[in-house]
């Protein structure tokens, strides 16, 4: 009988269903109160099978919604999950205010959001992709193709999809955004400039970093902003402040964020009332000649720092500021007076006989002509060629001025007078190309000055040895001459000219032309008191070069262009005050057109100021700079 209940399974293999059927039989022994244990029968085999099927439907069902959330929904989930795993995203700190150096604010910051996506979210040719593609542009109004074309051609990790998104349109993003997983809405800073183009030549631009800047810097975001011209690029250090850092992973209370620092604040020497007051002259006397381009710039000669710095035509940079299009970027490009170029530091001009103060006062110190003696100006003088006696050249002046001294000579501006001291004549030595371009250069031609603007133009000194290397010619009297009254192939920027000038006007000492009088923090704001960052002191770049003495013959020469009856610049003299001048007139190639420029430094006794103008191809010999140093320094002198 005990066969019948013999275990089959000689390996003592347990079967599921030999599990359930144990606990089974606990449970009715312990009902009835059997004490007696009993072998169960198996299960029958269908119920075997039921079981198993239920079990591979549930492993079948696990699996394909597996697969659906690895392969469909694997990218969403992996931005979620990195997301909260805790990435971090830089606020973007606010940029530092430039002031004028009386205080008035030049630059405002204005909130600007941006519409920021991992790159990594979309892969635009997925059908489901490009249906958030086309939802994010029916929000912020662009085109998905442009969009998609944004998302392929972007090489970092982040993509700006929108920038300055409007107010409604910010609106409707703000209950979309959550929709768009790895997109977050970022707040940026715009800058508004206050007086447009008045400024632009100083101050420059922000806009939005492009790819190359955005590659070789560190702690910038794809959508900042960064100084692409003027201030704004030189000082791009200072104005830019520190970012902060934000992980969006953690909620509002438990946010891990590292305080954005806000950028330090510049104060410029430029008082913004004379700059405003240059411009508007400036642009006033070149209407009125019919010409289309001048600069200007004033300097204190007793410190280098420049007062004023314009170029004209100008741009406005809030354009830029705001996102330029394509079509007004190159409505600018395109516009034969070059509004986008700084003029003031970047424009190679000769200087006509503005160079006559800096040729007498070598002449001086080389001691090769007395400030007494006089030369006969008939109008002209006869060049013998060195080569055949036969030929021969005529230099001419404006008009015949009789017999000048050095004085007289800077006063009506005497060629002729010139042209003997630079090249020789007669039996007057010349100073020769050599000691023109020595002193020349003493005076900061042919230099950067070292202004901390970018762009800034080095200048030209012609020598005989560059025309033998460039031009493959020998260097003749002639070169000579036209050098001495400022022609030729020199060339010099207006700050050259002005920085120049302060050094008549201040007695011998060349001064670094500087802008920002100083760094301050930002903390003003917040009600603190402000601390200097940094103060910028005036730095001499030569001094004790040309004798004072010989410096004061010069500058009597120049005050008697204004208060002589005969003095080309005499009509400055009705100023509140006394000043001393000196103009010129630079020949451009073009017949009866001129580049004209005036050159001025008041009060003659105690110069604060100097002022340098020049106007672009002037037809005939009008005057377009004069008028336009006359009622600044009449401005300037009674304003208070």
């Amino acid at each position: 009988m005990m066969k019948k209940y013999r275990v089959k399974n000689s390996n003592f293999d347990i079967e599921p269903h030999e599990v359930f059927l144990d606990k089974l039989a606990q449970i009715e022994e312990e009902k009835h109160g059997l004490s007696e244990k009993k072998f169960e029968v198996p299960l029958k085999e269908k119920i075997s099978y039921m079981l198993f099927g239920i079990f591979f439907i549930l492993a079948t069902v696990l699996f394909f919604r597996i697969f659906y959330f690895q392969i469909f929904q694997g990218k969403k989930l992996h931005t979620q999950a990195e997301n909260n795993k805790g990435s971090v995203n830089l606020i973007v700190p606010e940029r530092g205010i430039i002031y004028d150096k009386n205080g008035k604010q030049l630059v405002l910051n204005s909130p600007a959001y941006d519409l920021i996506c991992d790159r990594g979210r979309f892969s635009v040719s997925s059908s489901e992709i490009s249906n958030e593609i086309k939802d994010i542009s029916d929000i912020v109004g662009l085109n998905p193709q442009d969009i998609a074309n944004e998302i392929q051609n972007t090489n970092s990790s982040e993509v700006l999809i929108a920038d300055s998104i409007d107010h409604e349109k910010l609106l409707l993003l703000e209950t979309k955004i959550n929709d768009f997983v790895g997109c977050r809405i970022q707040q940026n800073t715009s800058r508004d400039y206050v007086l447009g183009s008045i400024f632009s030549p100083v101050l420059g631009y922000t806009a939005r970093i492009n790819q190359e800047e955005y590659s070789n810097s560190t702690g910038y975001a794809i959508n900042d902003y960064i100084g692409k011209t003027g201030l704004e690029k030189q000082y791009e250090t200072y104005l830019r402040g520190t970012p902060g850092q934000s992980n969006p992973a953690k909620s509002t209370e438990n946010k891990a964020v590292v305080e954005a620092k806000p950028g330090d604040n510049l104060v410029l020497n430029i008082d913004a009332d004379l700059q405003t007051q240059i411009y508007n002259a400036l642009e006033k006397s070149i209407k009125n000649v019919g010409a289309k381009k001048g600069a200007a710039v004033a300097m204190d000669p007793r410190t280098g720092a420049i007062l004023a710095l314009v170029s004209y035509p100008s741009y406005d940079d809030n354009a830029f500021s705001g996102g330029i299009s394509q079509a007004e970027y190159s409505s600018l490009t395109n516009d034969p007076s070059q509004p986008l170029f700084n003029r003031a530091i970047s424009a190679n001009y000769p200087t006509g006989s503005t160079i006559k103060p800096f040729e007498a006062s070598a002449a001086l110190q080389e001691k090769i002509i007395s400030p007494d003696k006089q030369i006969n100006d008939i109008g002209y003088i006869i060049i013998k060629s060195q080569y055949d006696p036969n030929v021969t050249y005529k230099f001419s002046g404006v008009t015949a001025h009789g017999w000048v001294d050095m004085k007289k000579a800077l006063a009506v501006s005497s060629n002729i007078y010139f042209y003997t001291v630079g090249g020789g004549y007669q039996d007057q030595q010349g100073l020769g190309p050599t000691r023109i371009k020595k002193y020349l250069s003493l005076f900061g031609w042919g230099q950067r000055t070292g202004v901390d603007l970018p762009g800034e133009f080095s200048g030209f000194i012609p020598d005989p040895a560059w025309k033998k290397a460039t031009k493959g010619q020998s260097w003749f009297d002639g070169d000579t001459y036209n050098l001495a009254i400022g022609q030729s192939d020199l060339q010099v920027t207006p700050l050259q000219l002005a920085s120049a000038y302060c050094a008549i006007a201040n007695g011998g000492t060349l001064y670094r032309p500087y802008i920002v009088d100083k760094v301050v923090s930002p903390s003003a704001s917040s009600g603190q008191a402000t601390q200097v960052i940094k103060q910028f002191e005036p730095q001499v770049v030569r001094s004790g070069f040309i004798d004072p003495a010989n410096l004061q013959i010069v500058r009597e020469g120049m005050r008697d262009g204004v208060d002589k009856s005969y003095g080309g610049s005499s009509i400055l003299n009705d100023l509140p005050i006394p000043v001393a001048a000196k103009t010129g007139t630079a020949q451009i190639g073009v017949e009866n057109h001129f580049n004209v420029w005036s050159s001025v430094f008041a009060p003659y006794d105690n110069p604060q100021i100097v002022i340098v103008v020049t106007v672009e191809n002037v037809q005939g010999f009008g005057a377009v700079t004069l008028p336009v140093a006359h009622d600044v320094l009449n401005w300037y002198f009674t304003k208070k």
